[in-house]
């Protein structure tokens, strides 16, 4: 039994996993927060420890925003995939089939070059019902959008 074909949403659409952002970049904020207050807390520390602590908190805060942006962007044409350190821009032609199987960490478009490229912006991880139904909107239209002709 095959799931029900989605709708089309409305272009341009951005698929992102939102509850992941969320967490990683408040868990960012408080954890820059609570070094930061460790720092100007302790009386014993020179002006030079207390800018490290500052800093490292600051490179923590960095490496969680850089893992909360990933985002796969659509439009009339085509799709733009932002994964943690590049962005690709993809004609529909281009996407042959959009996959997210069983236990794969994010969705993967196959793509007529012959490679495949993970789309981070699309993953099951807090959110696995909303994975999946993204994933089916994008398949859906990189279907109605590609030149596919084999149904």
């Amino acid at each position: 039994m095959s799931a029900p074909a989605p709708q089309l949403p409305a272009l341009p659409v951005t698929f992102r996993p939102t509850r992941t952002r969320a967490v990683l970049l408040s868990v960012g904020a408080v954890m820059f927060a609570v070094i930061t207050g460790v720092a100007l807390l302790l009386e014993n520390m020179s002006g030079g420890e207390r800018a490290s602590f500052v800093f490292t908190a600051a490179v923590f805060f960095a490496v969680l925003a850089l893992l909360s942006r990933p985002k796969v962007v659509a439009d009339d044409t085509g799709v733009t995939v932002v994964n943690l350190t590049r962005t690709r821009r993809l004609a529909w032609a281009e996407i042959l089939r959009v996959n997210l199987r069983p236990g794969d960490p994010w969705v993967f478009l196959d793509l007529s070059d012959g490679t495949s490229l993970p789309a981070l912006g699309i993953q099951p991880g807090i959110a696995k019902e909303r994975a999946i139904r993204d994933a089916r909107a994008l398949r859906a239209l990189a279907e109605s959008h590609g030149t596919r002709q084999d149904g």
